[in-house]
């Protein structure tokens, strides 16, 4: 009887193509929606309507003054109709256009919570009550389901089946289709030990077999989160957008009380003029709606949450709005190294033979005493003597081979076949094992091997019997394209720290290569957690990047904490974001929607108040005409009449809102500038923009008020 023993299959065969009409794996979670999706802009309409409640509107003092404004308006105007009183069509329009102004602020809001809404939806339906194979306490398997499984439970997975629950793969290894939680086609490994271990419930088993430890209660699962977090209609505020809004709020204030001192002051004008009239109360609260903030008051919201769903669509879940309003604001970066700059599995790269041996001798050795090798790094030896040598898996009679597995003991591993006994592990190990069988050590030996480790690598001997052949070179391998990312972190003002419990030497090696800015070597979970307390004691923000339970601390103490999905559950709990594609650099991403959050709501801020301007020219000269003449020289834009003034400022100030909206939940685009240049941008584009805008289009307005009639 004979067993074929070939190099493992790193890359499976894809799965057969799936009928889209059945699959419940849905596209990519943070797929970009169309920004006006019809399904969205019914939800939000009908919520518009709903967010009238006064108790709701509390929240945004701005739009609560205007609704009230609003309100009374409207009942004045049915008193109106009820006395026949005059110019009850000028009051109806203005009473109209106040309610719009309101719901207009509200639909804003409400377009960027339906797009979360709109994402748990489509969560919701990838969720199922899947058959599970759940091993009992006798060892036996009997069917379950996936509601019936709590934490501790032992289920077995085959090739096919969905994963019934959160867990960790206890043993085996096998590929998992992970497009339900990340949107990627390519299948995934998950394997028992490491840092690729964890699995979520609702990803399918594309081959072989596994054993998984369920993590979770029903309810309590990671999609479950996932729901509960895209829906982001209940966002903290942050405390830049709680000083915006006392800001406002003060502002409105302010101009409440200015307004309502207008009315005595109109009445003591008349009086000594003989001229005029004074203000009716339609059109003081007109002139206080136009004068307030109303823009970024009816704006503020939608930018939050739309910067929440922006980072959605690079597949990364915040926990807040907080966290994605930090991630703009980050000075310093703290990076795990292995699974987060490192592939997270040491490498075979490279055969070095001593003299006397051939590279292919070396290589056909160092494969046979790696074919029985399952881990990440015996593997990467079979593949590498194939991809260098050609050379690939035989036949071997099991009883004429005796596989050595790997012990602590012994620290080898290898075979013994047909005569030869094939060994490969820590150079120590060897050169003792080659010396008990009368070999010596080659002279060059010890100086490939020294130079592997000054280069932050792991040599691995490789003997047959009393002969020492060579050395494999094991390193970890940085991730593609990790140097080019954090040289990008760097233009945006960010320092990258790799923080590692490898020796100082492996360290410098690997933070050489990913261009890191520092290092911290031999880091404990308190180190990394000091570290970030004394850069936060310094006045900087810090992020960090990790997946495995020791980041946990310092995940939880940084300000922005990226977990990695393919993570522990603890590195996830600790975080305050989770990348589903546990891709470290995801957070230039980040970062860069953190800005344009920041920017965006600083851009409208600046509009909003020098928008204001135009009114002034527009209202003011309206009220004040009849009674002081010499204010026409203030009618700049030629507005036909105080009614039509009045008017067509009440009405552009409800449509820049709307007229806004795709910016708002869009955001502006960032830039990687100097806080000088970003401002002088904002003031030319967003300060200038905002006072000229808007006299062109009251005068506009004007025009088409008196062309039909309306004023």
């Amino acid at each position: 009887m004979s067993t074929q023993l070939s190099e493992p299959e790193i890359q499976q065969q894809q799965p057969e193509q799936q009928d889209d009409s059945t699959s419940l794996m849905p596209k990519k979670l943070g797929r970009a929606r169309p920004l006006f999706d019809p399904q969205i802009v019914g939800r939000a309409t009908k919520q518009s309507f709903v967010k009238l409640n006064p108790v709701t509107l509390l929240k945004n003092p701005v739009m609560f003054v205007v609704e009230v404004g609003a309100a009374l308006t409207t009942v004045l105007l049915l008193r109106d109709a009820a006395t026949g009183a005059a110019n009850l069509g000028f009051s109806i329009q203005i009473s109209l256009w106040l309610w719009f102004t309101v719901l207009f602020a509200n639909f804003a809001e409400a377009m960027a919570e339906a797009r979360g809404k709109a994402q748990a939806d489509s969560l919701r339906k990838t969720k199922t009550d899947a058959p599970a194979k759940r091993v009992t306490a006798s060892g036996a398997i009997e069917q379950a389901s996936s509601s019936s499984l709590r934490s501790g439970d032992i289920v077995i997975c085959d090739a096919g089946d969905l994963i019934p629950g959160d867990g960790d793969v206890i043993d085996g290894v096998a590929t998992v289709d992970e497009s339900v939680i990340t949107g990627e086609s390519a299948p995934v490994i998950r394997e028992s030990g490491g840092d690729r271990s964890a699995v979520t419930g609702g990803t399918r088993v594309l081959s072989d077999q596994i054993k998984i430890k369920i993590t979770s209660n029903p309810g309590e699962t990671f999609l479950d989160r996932m729901i509960a977090l895209v829906e982001g209609a209940q966002r903290q505020k942050t405390p830049n957008e709680i000083a915006l809004n006392i800001l406002i709020a003060g502002l409105t204030l302010i101009f409440l009380l200015a307004v309502i001192t207008l009315q005595p002051y109109s009445k003591f004008a008349v009086s000594q003029t003989n001229s005029g009239s004074v203000p009716t109360v339609a059109v003081l609260i007109s002139l206080l709606v136009c004068l307030i903030p109303t823009t970024i008051g009816g704006l503020l919201s939608a930018i939050g949450i739309a910067g929440m769903d922006r980072v959605m669509q690079h597949n990364v879940l915040a926990m807040s709005g907080k966290a994605v309003e930090a991630a703009g604001d980050v000075n310093s970066l703290l990076l795990d190294k292995t699974g987060t700059i490192t592939l997270g599995n040491r490498q075979a790269v490279e055969f070095l033979n001593v003299t006397g041996v051939t590279p292919e001798e070396l290589a056909d050795a160092a494969q046979l005493s790696s074919l029985a090798d399952e881990t990440p790094e015996g593997r990467s030896v079979v593949v590498l003597a194939k991809e260098k040598y050609g050379l690939r898996g035989r036949h071997i009679p099991e009883h004429e081979a005796t596989f050595i597995p790997f012990s602590a003991y012994t620290r080898m591993s290898g075979v013994d076949f047909e005569g030869k006994q094939f060994r490969k592990g820590a150079t120590e190990a060897i050169c003792n094992f080659v010396k008990e069988r009368g070999g010596t050590v080659p002279p060059d030996f010890m100086d490939m091997s020294d130079r592997i480790s000054r280069s932050g690598g792991t040599p691995l001997a490789v003997a047959n019997g009393g002969r020492l052949l060579g050395v494999i070179h094991l390193k970890d391998i940085v991730k593609g394209g990790m140097n080019e990312r954090i040289a990008q972190l760097r233009r945006m003002g960010i320092r990258t720290i790799m923080i590692t419990g490898d020796n100082p030497l492996t360290a410098a090696a690997i933070a050489a290569e990913a261009g890191v800015d520092d290092f911290l070597a031999q880091a404990t979970p308190k180190d990394k957690l000091d570290y970030i307390k004394k850069e936060q004691a310094e006045g900087r923000l810090v992020a960090m990047t990790g997946d495995g339970t020791n980041n946990a601390p310092a995940l939880a103490q940084a300000d922005v904490g990226l977990a990695m999905n393919t993570g522990t559950m603890a590195a996830k709990e600790a975080g305050n974001m989770v990348d589903l594609d546990s891709n470290p650099t995801k957070l230039i991403e980040v970062v860069a929607i953190g800005k344009q959050l920041l920017i965006t709501r600083g851009a409208l801020t600046t509009f909003s108040i020098a928008n204001d301007v135009a009114k002034y020219f527009a209202i003011i000269p309206a009220m004040f005409i009849p009674t002081y003449p010499v204010l026409a020289r203030l009618n700049i834009m030629g507005l036909h009449t105080p009614q039509s003034a009045v008017l067509s400022a009440v009405i552009f100030n409800a449509l820049i809102i709307i007229a806004l909206v795709p910016l708002a939940l869009r955001g502006v685009k960032y830039r990687p500038l100097d806080a000088a240049s970003l401002l002088r941008r904002n003031l030319l584009i967003y300060g200038v923009g905002g006072l000229i805008a808007p006299f062109p289009g009251i005068w506009l307005i004007d025009q088409l008020l008196v062309m039909f009639h309306l004023a």
